[in-house]
């Protein structure tokens, strides 16, 4: 994923630029060429028919294959990744791209089109005959008034929906790639602006510029490409769209979706075999904080009505039953409506597979992603590693590598210059050397004058020879990657930042 940003806060990040930065790491965290994609799945809400295709033509590659472009409001990226999954489920493909993206205006959302039905209207007749209608904004309105009907049935507070937004600010800000990293106490974020009613403003999420994408491949493709010590599987997967239960029980929580999630909750877990408790890191759609709140409820981590008692009890963060949001949700990373999706996706499989640096969740194994959207659809969705007999092997291996392989104490040359301008561990898996030997130089340029290290932020495949080129300066890092010389993982973002590293010939840094 990219960073998410306010809108226009970032130049030269039209949804071309935007596409292309998500898109490459995605491939590159595969370790697949585009050329391995057979089809691909698109997801935007705001913007022309065939973006999808501009997006991924001039920045991916133009090789002919069906781009199907998708748009379900703010379930978009998830419903990418749904129809992704159904194109190698039922044998179409093996290996196929779901991709979303947003470039935003600033404010509140509103309606496009004036002159034509708006697809909501059925839902606003709901809360209008239960509640009416202010001069606050729809949306915040619209989840506003299921948490205002959650206090009534419940005897919830103001507060409890004011910890949620506190939480996830405070997880933000182990985030680079949320759009506010700041944290606030639970008095500021009560006392922000009001939106409506006990809704203030920091317990709404922003509109954000910003793009997600994932590559999706059958078993087959996986063991074919060696992929299994890093492949995370979608154990269950459901999209539930409207009942009538939304229009006919004069309910505001069911008019935002409840019924949508708890259904698809439970055909998830009735699908896995596994139950709620078995859940140890969520990504959940926090447009605001009530639709957190409530949402606890219909994926069955606490029964009806006991909301409020989890939150109290801290099992919503890290420590507690369940950790909620570690990328700080919608409300404090933001929410590009077609990118959400695929950035939860791509949070919960760096969470799984241990990847998610300080805001890790200690021993996760089962995750869980629910991503809503009005008028109206919900994906729900359940991951765990696939091969994880495999990913541990991997683990260990890379563990022994570092233990024999590496010199702790080595400096770097001008070792703080660079730790301000980089800030990123790298680790070289250095092949093919002499009589064909491997390995491991781990090079911090992160902590303190720089030095070797045993913990990176991102992991270079580079033959022995190419290595000395790149490093010297006589071998581009865009070139290599794209003719397959050097492979990524790790934090794709931090992998940007090594040609500080990499200088003219005569004056690299290693």
């Amino acid at each position: 994923m990219t960073k998410f940003e306010k809108p226009g806060a970032r130049e030269d990040f039209d949804y071309p630029d935007m596409a292309k930065e998500a898109g490459q790491k995605a491939l590159a965290d595969a370790r697949v060429p585009y050329s391995a994609i057979e089809q691909a799945c698109v997801g935007y809400v705001y913007g022309d028919s065939t973006c999808g295709q501009r997006a991924i033509y001039h920045s991916l590659g133009l090789t002919g294959i069906p781009i199907i472009n998708v748009n379900n409001n703010c379930s978009t990226g998830s419903t990418a990744l749904f129809m992704a999954r159904q194109l190698i489920q039922g044998g179409l493909a093996e290996c196929v791209l779901a991709l979303g993206f947003e470039k935003m205006e600033r404010g509140s959302l509103s309606s496009k089109y004036m002159d034509r039905t708006n697809p909501m209207d059925k839902h606003m007749e709901v809360m209008i005959n239960r509640y009416g209608m202010s001069a606050a904004p729809a949306a915040p309105q619209m989840f506003g008034n299921a948490g205002r009907e959650h206090m009534e049935k419940y005897g919830t507070k103001p507060e409890h929906f004011a910890k949620i937004a506190w939480k996830n600010h405070k997880h933000s800000t182990n985030n680079p790639y949320s759009q506010f990293q700041e944290e606030y106490s639970l008095q500021q974020v009560m006392k922000s602006r009001k939106v409506f009613e006990f809704l203030t403003l920091l317990q709404c999420c922003p509109t954000s510029d910003g793009a997600g994408a994932a590559v999706l491949a059958s078993e087959a493709f996986v063991r074919r490409h060696g992929l299994e010590g890093q492949a995370v599987e979608i154990l269950a997967q459901e999209m539930v769209t409207d009942l009538s239960t939304t229009f006919e029980e004069n309910s505001c929580m069911k008019m935002v979706g409840y019924d949508m999630s708890r259904l698809a909750a439970k055909k998830c877990f009735e699908a896995s075999g596994l139950k709620p408790r078995n859940v140890d890191v969520v990504e959940l759609h926090d447009c605001f904080s009530a639709n957190e709140l409530i949402t606890y409820e219909a994926l069955g981590l606490c029964p009806e009505g006991q909301a409020g008692e989890l939150i109290d009890r801290g099992d919503n963060t890290y420590g507690g039953k369940f950790v909620v949001n570690p990328s700080g949700g919608l409300i404090s990373k933001g929410h590009p409506l077609g990118a959400t999706g695929l950035a939860q996706c791509a949070e919960l499989c760096w969470q799984l597979r241990g990847q998610a640096d300080r805001r890790q969740v200690p021993g996760a194994k089962v995750a869980l992603q629910h991503n809503i959207g009005l008028g109206g659809a919900v994906v729900v969705t359940l991951y765990r590693m696939g091969f994880p007999e495999e990913a541990r092997l991997l683990a260990s291996h890379y563990e022994d590598h570092l233990m024999t392989l590496t010199s702790p104490g080595d400096s770097l040359q001008d070792g703080e210059e660079y730790v301000k301008k980089i800030g990123a561990v790298f680790a070289f898996n250095v092949k093919n050397g002499p009589d064909g030997k491997e390995g491991l130089l781990v090079v911090d340029v992160k902590n303190g004058k720089g030095c070797i290290s045993t913990d990176p932020d991102c992991t270079v495949a580079i033959d022995d020879e190419d290595l000395l080129a790149l490093m010297t300066g006589k071998l581009n890092p865009q070139t290599a990657f794209y003719q397959g010389k050097l492979k990524l993982s790790g934090n794709l973002s931090m992998a940007l930042k090594l040609q500080n590293l990499q200088m003219s010939a005569g004056k690299a840094k290693l």
